[in-house]
């Protein structure tokens, strides 16, 4: 079993110990990410680039749980969809790359559509 794999696992087994299930539809998932995402922009909102280096020393176990909980989110979505998330980001890195060509967008960032 992968790591993802076993990350999902936990997930699910913890939500389904507690019959959450029943209130984790697609929308309410997809707002529950967003909603945590939020939160892990909050932690650098108003925050000068020279303030920015501090903020993550400083925060780094809270932005931890933050980004733990997009994860939480991202592959209980992925999950109850059927997709295959390791296949998925594969695929999606090699059209990345196909869009991004190192001999275009090394150094550069502008998106693919004005290399």
């Amino acid at each position: 079993m992968t790591n993802l794999g076993y990350l999902t696992e936990k997930i699910v087994s913890f939500r389904d110990a507690r019959d959450w299930k029943q209130f984790h539809n697609m929308k309410d998932m997809a707002l529950s990410l967003m909603l945590e995402a939020g939160e892990v922009g909050e932690l650098f909102q108003f925050k000068s680039e020279a303030e920015l280096e501090k903020v993550v020393e400083s925060k780094r176990e809270r932005l931890g749980e933050e980004l733990s909980d997009v994860l939480y989110w991202v592959l209980l979505m992925a999950h109850d969809s059927g997709i295959d998330l390791e296949r998925s980001f594969a695929e999606k890195m090699k059209r990345n790359e196909e869009k991004y060509p190192l001999e275009k967008a090394r150094g550069n960032n502008r998106k693919y559509t004005e290399l």
